[in-house]
């Protein structure tokens, strides 16, 4: 197999509708062996997941019914401990913890990070042990000291497979930041061209 979130997501059912959808034979060359495994993340996903301030995580209940939760903090929160595994801190805030009894029975973990300004996202697939605040080496590693949340514990996700997707029907949304940054560069291009009209009219 030469793509493990082909091998995991892509079950007979799956392929099967790909098939009577004519979409099968693009999907094949996933599957053909290959050096690259997608679950090894490389430089370009550690830079994209560490630059991100939120994701969605999908949890499975002992019910069977998939669960979907918005996860955010400050830009950086997710860390890459290593090629094949990442880690979170998980905030004290909402007082559910439906992801977290899920976790207790289920381990397995769908992340969806999401970069609507470039219209990009990376889906990946792990399985998440739980670390208790009796960890200190690895709770250490998720503190943001300049961030107020209160960590009541850690998520440390082995990474299974990745997927890159493409851009079609994400709508371009944009942070404060990037709206500022926007508004700075369009008005130091003002001035710019104010001073070089003033230079161009005759004295």
């Amino acid at each position: 197999m030469g793509h493990k979130f082909a091998e995991i997501a892509f079950t007979d059912t799956v392929k099967s509708i790909q098939s009577n959808m004519g979409s099968r034979k693009m999907y094949t060359r996933m599957e053909e062996p290959s050096e690259d495994y997608n679950n090894l993340l490389g430089p370009n996903e550690a830079a994209f997941i560490s630059a991100r301030d939120s994701l969605y995580m999908a949890t499975v209940s002992e019910t069977g019914w998939p669960y979907v939760q918005h996860r955010g903090g400050p830009q950086g929160f997710v860390k890459i401990l290593d090629e094949k595994t990442i880690a979170m801190p998980d905030f004290r805030g909402n007082k559910q913890y439906v992801s977290v009894g899920n976790l207790t029975k289920d381990d397995r973990v769908s992340l969806f990070f999401m970069d609507y300004a470039n219209k990009t996202r990376l889906k990946l697939l792990g399985r998440v042990s739980l670390v208790g605040l009796d960890k200190p080496d690895i709770i250490e590693k998720l503190q943001m000291p300049d961030y107020r949340g209160h960590i009541e514990r850690g998520f440390v996700i082995t990474v299974e497979g990745f997927d890159w997707n493409c851009p079609q029907h994400i709508t371009e949304r944009y942070t404060l930041p990037d709206i500022e940054k926007s508004v700075s560069v369009l008005q130091d291009r003002i001035i710019e061209l104010e001073t070089r009209l003033a230079e161009l009219k005759p004295q």
